[in-house]
């Protein structure tokens, strides 16, 4: 019998030495320079190659500079459907997938694809989850011109967003909502990846978007999602046209990985709402759910991707009366003490809510103000954008460290008409020079005919 179970090992050793020996001759037959090559030529990568490339950039194995050169190529090239949902894949799973079946069958989130002034998470997670909905939201930094939520969140003095999945669950469970930074090791991939696109300037193109995107969700662990696409002057994607091909792209690999995908889009030619800027935003966003102050555009959007989000989470199927009980939590208190609750429960100061005069202000606040009358035409996003992330409000770099207090509050919007004087923004900073540039920028942003 002895002798049986030592001829059993034997082979045993012998099969899985050959399956080792043909899965690294297969690898080590692949060369990233002939993937390059292969995209650079417009052939379509097969699912090994893909897999390779990710596998190889995420255990720093191929090179910034070769992923940099592969990443171009798509980017002139493309991608097929096939391709677009091996990337997709190959990057949800490089890293942690989460488990978020616990809160029920239907769990739900919501993603922008960013923009100036989009305070949007900070609103409406709150008021759905005091309607019912768990929410369990991970947000990411800003980079550039467009903010991030996870930023503005930590302009609350306190506020941890650096919590770990178990701790995120609990408090979940607690309070019905948590939202906290990507700090855990979900889609490593997409996130060399994303930081590299954005240093090669190949971030804005709808086959890397819509992966990137996606990946994230996928191993994020909802089954439902919301996406809200933006389009014009101060989004990636410059018309309506490309932002409902994006959607559809992203709601196909949805689809493939059995998440119920629901696409709503976005003007984005001028900022969203009056505030630009992490504390600005965040006290903007303070009146909203205390129901002082509802910017019309803001609350349009609040309202559609939070009427979406209790539908797909089975609480109501009828979006207007589902906008009702939204505002009924506004009035009532309940979305700004949802608010509050989560703040306090993340260690966040609770004071800074109750009294929005606690927060820091900026050493300077100059007034911008028309030198013409005439109705206002046009309010370039984009450039809002770059005159806040200029003043400190954004980062150019990763490492960047931004200056919460500074940023731009609009005084008026497009279709507005106004008098010689009026005063068109209020800019804040804490350097004069900067201050008084800014102002000199916004002067031109602003067209007036």
């Amino acid at each position: 019998m002895g002798h049986v179970l030592y001829i059993e090992e034997v082979l045993l050793k012998i099969l899985f030495k050959e399956e080792f020996i043909l899965l690294n001759k297969i690898r080590k037959s692949m060369n990233i320079l002939d993937i390059i090559a292969k995209k650079r030529d417009g052939k379509k990568l097969s699912k090994e190659e893909i897999e390779y490339f990710v596998r190889g950039y995420t255990s720093g194995e191929v090179a910034d500079y070769q992923a940099a050169a592969l990443i171009m190529a798509v980017y002139i090239k493309g991608m097929t459907d096939e391709e677009l949902f091996n990337l997709t894949f190959s990057m949800a799973n490089s890293g942690d997938v989460l488990d978020l079946s616990e809160f029920g069958e239907a769990v739900v989130d919501k993603h922008s694809t960013g923009g100036v002034g989009d305070k949007v998470s900070i609103i409406v997670l709150p008021i759905v989850a005091s309607c019912g909905v768990p929410v369990a939201k991970m947000s990411g930094r800003g980079l550039g011109f467009t903010g991030g939520t996870v930023d503005k969140l930590e302009a609350i003095p306190g506020f941890n967003t650096n919590v770990d999945i178990e701790k995120f669950k609990e408090y979940v469970h607690k309070i019905g909502i948590s939202m906290i930074g990507q700090t855990m090791n979900l889609a490593p991939a997409d996130k060399k990846i994303y930081v590299l696109r954005d240093t090669i300037n190949c971030v804005d193109n709808i086959p890397l978007i819509a992966s990137s995107i996606m990946s994230k969700k996928i191993a994020s662990g909802a089954n439902k999602i919301v996406l809200e696409v933006t389009y014009g002057k101060g989004a990636f994607m410059k018309n309506i046209e490309d932002a409902k091909l994006l959607a559809n792209k992203m709601e196909k690999l949805g689809g493939y990985a059995n998440l119920e995908v629901k696409s709503i889009f976005t003007p984005m030619d001028e900022p969203i709402g009056y505030a630009v800027g992490n504390t600005l935003e965040i006290i903007e966003a303070i009146n909203f759910l205390k129901g002082k102050d509802m910017p019309s555009d803001l609350k349009g959007i609040v309202l559609e991707i939070g009427s979406q989000m209790i539908k797909l989470a089975g609480l109501g199927e009828n979006l207007d009366e589902n906008k009702e009980k939204m505002l009924k939590c506004i009035e009532n208190g309940l979305a700004f003490e949802k608010f509050k609750e989560m703040v306090g429960n993340q260690q966040g100061d609770t004071k800074y809510l109750d009294n929005i005069d606690e927060f820091e202000k900026a050493k300077y606040i100059l007034e911008v103000k028309s030198k013409k009358v005439g109705v206002i035409n046009d309010i370039n996003a984009e450039d809002i954008g770059k005159v806040a992330c200029y003043l400190g409000a954004g980062r150019i770099k990763k490492e960047d460290i931004i200056d919460m207090s500074v940023g731009v509050v609009l005084n008026k919007k497009v279709h507005d008409f106004v008098q010689e004087e009026d005063v068109l923004a209020f800019v804040y900073a804490n350097n004069e020079e900067k201050a008084n540039r800014a102002v000199h920028e916004l002067e031109k942003i602003f067209i007036i005919e």
